[in-house]
């Protein structure tokens, strides 16, 4: 299928899944807990905290040569979001792309993303594991924290009150 019937397909509405597909146009839908949620969440808030610089958003479609792929969260100057307000999916990617890992996914999976997304021009691509540790990583390889955000904490875990 091509994006545009996957999104606009009735029986594909409201579903409780992230929908993905692949380079044949087959649905792959992956099922995230209120758990990932809410690490995506916070990774948005902090991301809103610092200002105009440029503009987050979760759950964003990215057509790859992969078919389109959905990071948690990603992140990127206005003119990025200006040059692609009517592109649903994106046709290339935000500067910075998060995804935050789930048990079901493998490393495989994660590094053939990261490959995607920064074939499609991100700037660095972060990892969020399951014992809340941040990885960063650039087009060269991993680094010790971000080069575009510096100040991002290295773990992120969720408060609850």
């Amino acid at each position: 299928m091509e994006w545009r019937e996957v999104v606009e397909h009735p029986s594909l509405q409201d579903l409780p899944f992230k929908i993905e597909t692949n380079a044949e146009g087959y649905i792959m839908m992956v099922a995230a807990k209120n758990r990932h949620r809410l690490f995506q969440a916070r990774i948005h808030e902090w991301f809103y905290r610092q200002g105009e610089r440029g503009r987050a958003v979760e759950e964003c479609n990215i057509q790859t040569s992969d078919g389109v792929k959905i990071a948690d969260v990603a992140w990127a100057r206005i003119d990025f979001f200006k040059r692609n307000s009517d592109n649903d999916p994106y046709q290339e990617s935000p500067e910075v792309v998060v995804e935050v890992i789930s048990p079901s996914n493998s490393q495989k999976a994660m590094k053939s993303k990261m490959s995607l997304y920064f074939e499609k021009g991100a700037k660095e691509v972060w990892f969020r594991d399951d014992n809340g540790n941040m990885r960063f990583f650039n087009p060269q390889g991993e680094l010790e924290t971000s080069g575009m955000f510096a100040e991002f904490p290295g773990h992120i875990d969720i408060e609850v009150a």
